[in-house]
């Protein structure tokens, strides 16, 4: 008898086991359901940004590629992936700017949503440098009239995808879409207060062709648009032999590139007698951290420009 009782005892607390287990995993899964949002990953911080500012916490973003994150070199790992195949969209840059994901994206791409946010921009506004051997510059974020057709093009997809809240993203993207527009009159004004001879921007790579076409500046890069490959000893010879001719007080360094080419410029043009120093760090390729105002793509903005003319003017 007690035997019978044990086995239908055990039976009991198993059965009440596997209904527990099964309710927890119904449960999350009803709550994923129910929660109704979105899950969307980016790659770069300013297009992670973007998407929070219009969907304002309606859907799951994830950024891939946090402050400091070279976009050139980055490479997937399998958690990226992951999330990757867990998205409903994947908003990527393109342009080949995430080079080494392009593969990985076109794989995805026949089973989800992908949208290579850059290519939405009319190729006639992209600039394609000589060096770059008919690839375009992909770092069109500089470019602050540029970057509109970006966010437009991001919120367009975003209210496609969620007609629920097309009214909030619809709002909320007109109100950025105004933001941006004062943004891009701030920065011409700004850097039209550095008088015109001292107008030049020294960076590692170059980042920055979109910001000098747009607002008046020349802009002169160590490396090319990517950077794979490093400064050899010619661009640095002739990029000390620019500085000190024309007798240029500030280059800057990047916070996704490591400074040693910058410095190395440095101490070059000390050596031929150029007073010159480092004017500051930019944001190029990554935003800075979040929470801060330069872990938006407006503060980031802000930040790169007050640096540069502080320096270019004194």
């Amino acid at each position: 008898m007690t035997d019978r009782f044990d086995f239908y005892y055990k039976r009991m607390i198993c059965l009440i086991l596997f209904t527990l287990a099964f309710l927890v995993l119904s449960c999350s899964q009803i709550s994923h359901k129910e929660s109704g949002k979105l899950k969307v990953v980016t790659t770069i911080g300013m297009l992670a940004d973007a998407v929070k500012v219009i969907t304002a916490d309606s859907v799951e973003v994830t950024g891939l590629m946090g402050p400091g994150v070279d976009p050139h070199l980055y490479k997937a790992t399998s958690g990226d992936v992951s999330l990757l195949d867990k998205a409903d969209l994947i908003v990527y840059n393109g342009l080949n700017l995430e080079a080494k994901m392009t593969v990985i994206f076109k794989k995805m791409s026949a089973s989800k949503r992908t949208l290579a946010v850059a290519e939405r921009i009319d190729s006639s506004l992209l600039r394609f440098p000589e060096y770059f051997k008919g690839h375009p510059d992909p770092h069109v974020w500089f470019d602050v009239s540029m970057w509109k057709t970006v966010v437009a093009a991001t919120g367009a997809v975003l209210m496609e995808m969620d007609s629920a809240n097309q009214k909030l993203y619809q709002e909320n993207l007109s109100g950025y879409l105004h933001v941006l527009d004062e943004l891009h009159k701030w920065v011409k004004a700004q850097m039209a207060t550095i008088p015109e001879e001292k107008r030049i921007l020294v960076t590692a790579h170059d980042a920055f062709g979109y910001l000098g076409r747009a607002y008046d500046i020349e802009v002169r890069g160590l490396q090319g648009i990517s950077t794979v490959t490093e400064a050899g000893l010619y661009d640095l010879t002739h990029m000390i032999d620019m500085l000190v001719e024309r007798k240029i007080k500030a280059v800057f360094v990047e916070s996704s590139v490591p400074r040693k080419a910058i410095e190395a410029v440095v101490e070059g043009c000390r050596q031929r007698g150029l007073d010159i120093e480092i004017g500051g760090e930019l944001f190029s390729d990554a935003m800075g951290e979040g929470g801060t105002p330069e872990g938006t793509y407006i503060g980031m903005v802000r930040h790169n420009v007050n640096t540069i003319v502080k320096a270019l003017s004194k």
